[in-house]
């Protein structure tokens, strides 16, 4: 099937209002384009769930903090639309900036306590402009549902809090990241490695399953979880940690481990950044009886 593909916010609202006279269910898939399998996997989830998919691909101007990261950024819209007609994705909105953002913009939409550590802390600005973009998605779409990657943890939580905190009436459905055999993470970027890089980039989920693993045999000491997590990613020279730390689901640095934690880094491999998070779940409460019947949940 063809994928619809339309440019103006009129437009969408009027073919998304048809939609719902109709009582189709609508997903959204948020991107930036440039896709491939982990994209794939968001788009295959919204297929199976829902009547009407919409996958948007849009390059945000607001969420970077490099101009020259921006104009890098690879696009490929021919490619994309045919990767969505593959999968019978039924509209493409692919929005210009200056269809989003007619004027300066002068509001803005944040969750600082999220943003405020890993990615936030070494990107200003990146996930005001995130949560922006993604709210006015929202209001332009009205989506039942939105599929988002696990990869980027820290974006996902901020998502789930800004639609609590705002009331959307969307349901964000998490997807587990989407590997390569040897436990790269998929991401656009990984296109601008060139072979060396490649061969060395999958030392980040190698680090990160060692780190997992001496979580869930019983260390509860962030501290030394971290440590081994960057022997592992130091014994790599072309690597540099941009971070490495153990979180609670606010994303917020542990010291000791008491509940399931989030293994997160982010470590640069020559002008590429890549980032991969792993989810640690304690043996406490993998023993743990399960609740009786009449528990509160």
């Amino acid at each position: 099937m063809r994928a619809e593909l339309i440019a103006t916010i009129v437009r969408m609202r009027e073919r998304l209002a048809l939609a719902r006279l109709r009582g189709r269910s609508v997903a959204c898939v948020p991107t930036m384009g440039s896709l491939h399998a982990g994209h794939g996997a968001l788009i295959e989830r919204a297929r199976a769930a829902s009547d009407v998919v919409v996958v948007t691909i849009f390059v945000n101007p607001i969420q970077f903090d490099r101009s020259d990261d921006y104009e890098q950024y690879a696009r490929r819209l021919d490619a994309d639309r045919g990767y969505c007609d593959a999968r019978d994705v039924d509209i493409v909105f692919v929005p210009s900036a200056e269809e989003m953002y007619p004027e300066p913009i002068a509001t803005f939409v944040e969750v600082p306590e999220f943003a405020r550590h890993l990615c936030g802390a070494f990107r200003p600005g990146h996930f005001r402009g995130v949560a922006t973009v993604v709210a006015k998605l929202f209001n332009i779409i009205q989506p039942d549902t939105a599929y988002f990657g696990e990869k980027d943890a820290q974006q996902l939580a901020i998502i789930q809090q800004m639609v609590r905190d705002l009331n959307f009436a969307v349901e964000i459905v998490p997807v587990p990241t989407v590997r390569e055999p040897d436990g790269l993470a998929l991401s656009s970027r990984n296109r601008r490695l060139t072979p060396e890089q490649r061969r060395i980039a999958p030392t980040l989920y190698r680090a990160l399953t060692e780190g997992q693993r001496s979580i869930e045999s019983g260390e509860r000491q962030a501290a030394k979880v971290k440590a081994a997590v960057l022997n592992i990613l130091e014994s790599e020279p072309a690597l540099r940690t941009e971070y490495a730390e153990i979180v609670d689901p606010r994303m917020q640095p542990v010291d000791s481990i008491s509940a399931d934690v989030r293994l997160v880094a982010a470590v640069w491999v020559g002008s590429t950044r890549l980032i991969d998070n792993l989810l640690c779940r304690t043996a406490e409460l993998a023993e743990a009886p399960a609740p009786c019947d009449n528990e509160l949940e």
